[in-house]
């Protein structure tokens, strides 16, 4: 019944023009094909395609019945014996039918599924796609740039594989998809290529196609995590679309070199401002993604200038690790460590001038890695930033170094961080008193003007002493080795000559504050003792009060512990504080003695 509607229909339009066609038989024509694909009528329908007297209907109607076709490809078995028959369909639909329309319709087919149906129908229609559109006569750089966008669009969808077993298993398709994709773009940059009268539509090709790699730049490529190096590259398929992205944006004139040293020049050879203040925040994740894909992963990089200095490359690379450390997904920020431990280690100790602070990312990048290091929930990548915040130390010249110290000092918020820098300052100090002449930075009136940034309680008295104890630690540590290492007649820190401001701003009140803290945590302890007699029995939870806010609940047994816990930090401080003010009284006795001698 079907296949006779159908006929019907076509022998009703083989007398007309197609200019005459009316829009209700190509919604007649629609339906009845549809139906006999329902009907499975598939051989018949495909016979209709096939007769040359149907050509001109075809052409103009046939792409009606792409989508059709294409769903019974995706949903049905694949088993199933009619499978060839649609095949065939959709090659003669996609030779026969006008390209304008099919373009329109693929894409629409392409922006129609979700999850792993996504990668499935790109996989499928990236072959006639390619084809349709090198049917196009007029206007061929703008189709593909619409091809791409949506293509695109649709695999920023997809989840990113993280490890080696989801790369190999590739679950929703991405790694096939972005090397079909290459396929799929390479005629275009061919044709780019080969076009030597630089013609409009081929410079609109070129920008269609430039946009396209700045996009796959970000998505995947930003998040995508690659092989070992040692491993086979052909087994990697994101090193693969990674290398072949690279190429293209050579091959159409626009070498990595020349696109990351002009990206945020106001002068630039690169000749797209235009679209750089347009993409702002997108083309800095992908000037980002190409700088770690060259200098990390290698990828080309045998095709940068020989002469660059170290210290350049770490300047140039600056703005895209800060842009990785602006980020919180760990597959993100961690390319941005890597990226540093790449330009520091190229670089001798104590090099890097302290002038290079001037430049913003300079200062952003080490606070960008504080921020992991107290931040991340993953401590391999904690202790990573760590070790690239020491490494970034190292490379400083001494103003450097002084210069960061402050910064961190002033901008850090966390103990642990501040005592860090406090023992950093003390190796500084120890080896400028073991040179001659002493470093200016960390001897007399430059490290006094730092020692206040340490020696000293932020609210005084009232300091929380448990939230702060790694930084008074740090800080009595420093002061005791002050002590033990700088004689009073010779004072080469300038210390004695502070000692007065010292005893008034940090020693006096840690006494004071200690005090006050054994008191109340003495005191909470025996309340938790009491407490703990009561619900022994009925094994409730309690809770405790320690500073103004309450400890979670938690048995009582375990809170005494906590309690116990903060008492012995507070022992620990008190005997280190003892030791200082010892060390003080007997440095300053022998130096009263010396002097009356």
């Amino acid at each position: 019944m079907a296949v006779e509607e159908l006929q019907s229909i076509i022998k009703r339009c083989q007398i007309l023009d197609e200019q005459d066609f009316k829009e209700e038989d190509f919604g007649l024509f629609q339906v009845a094909g549809q139906r006999c694909i329902d009907e499975g009528h598939v051989e018949q329908l495909l016979e209709i395609i096939q007769n040359e007297k149907n050509k001109v209907i075809i052409k103009n109607m046939g792409w009606n019945l792409v989508g059709p076709v294409v769903r019974c490809l995706l949903w049905n078995d694949k088993e199933d014996d009619k499978r060839k028959y649609y095949f065939l369909m959709l090659d003669l639909l996609v030779k026969l039918c006008n390209p304008k329309e099919l373009l329109l319709g693929l894409l629409e087919l392409i922006e129609e599924p979700s999850g792993k149906q996504i990668s499935q129908i790109i996989l499928l229609l990236l072959q006639p796609l390619q084809t349709v559109i090198q049917k196009l006569r007029n206007n061929k750089a703008y189709s593909v740039g619409l091809a791409l966008s949506t293509l695109w669009s649709q695999l920023s969808l997809l989840p990113v594989p993280y490890s080696k077993e989801q790369i190999q298993t590739d679950d929703y398709g991405l790694c096939q998809c972005c090397k079909a994709l290459v396929e799929f773009t390479k005629p275009f940059v061919e044709e780019v290529m080969d076009d030597k009268e630089n013609s409009q539509e081929n410079e609109n090709l070129k920008d269609e196609l430039l946009k396209f790699c700045f996009k796959s730049l970000k998505c995947p490529l930003l998040t995508a995590q690659f092989l070992e190096q040692s491993e086979e590259a052909g087994n990697d398929p994101l090193r693969y679309f990674a290398s072949e992205i690279i190429g293209f944006l050579s091959a159409i004139g626009h070498p990595f070199p020349k696109v990351l040293f002009n990206h945020g020049r106001k002068k630039r050879t690169w000749d797209y401002l235009e679209f750089e203040e347009e993409e702002g925040k997108q083309l800095a994740d992908s000037m980002a993604s190409l700088a770690y894909l060259v200098f990390v992963q290698g990828i080309s990089i045998d095709q940068l200038p020989m002469v660059l200095s170290p210290s350049y490359l770490l300047q140039f690379n600056m703005g895209h690790i800060e842009v990785f450390l602006q980020r919180t997904e760990e597959s993100i920020f961690s390319k941005g460590l890597d990226l540093l431990e790449n330009g520091l280690l190229r670089i001798e100790d104590n090099s890097l001038l302290h002038q290079y602070l001037e430049i913003k990312s300079f200062l952003t990048v080490p606070q960008g890695l504080v921020k992991v290091m107290t931040l991340c929930p993953i401590e391999t990548l904690r202790k990573k930033s760590l070790a690239m915040l020491q490494l970034y130390i190292n490379k400083l010249d001494s103003q450097g170094k002084y210069t960061l110290f402050r910064c961190l000092l002033n901008t850090s918020n966390h103990s642990g961080v501040e005592a860090f820098i406090i023992q950093n300052i003390k190796n500084q100090i120890d080896m400028s008193l073991k040179r001659t002449p002493n470093n200016k930075w960390f001897t007399g009136p430059q490290l006094i003007s730092l020692l206040d940034l340490v020696l000293f309680l932020p609210e005084g008295a009232e300091t929380d002493l448990l939230q702060n104890s790694d930084r008074i630690m740090a800080s009595l540590n420093l002061l005791r080795y002050l002590v033990i290492k700088d004689n009073e007649n010779d004072n080469q820190t300038g210390l004695w000559t502070e000692l007065g401001k010292i005893q008034n701003n940090f020693l006096k009140p840690l006494h004071t504050g200690l005090n006050m803290s054994k008191a109340h945590y003495e005191a909470e302890i025996k309340n938790s003792q009491e407490n703990s007699q009561e619900v022994q029995n009925s094994k409730d939870l309690c809770s405790v009060t320690v500073g103004g806010e309450e400890i979670p609940n938690m048995p009582p047994e375990m809170q005494l512990k906590v309690l116990h816990s903060a008492l012995f930090t507070f022992d620990l401080i008190e005997s280190v504080l003892a030791r200082v003010e010892e060390l003080i009284e007997i440095k300053t006795k022998s130096s009263s003695e010396e002097n009356m001698g």
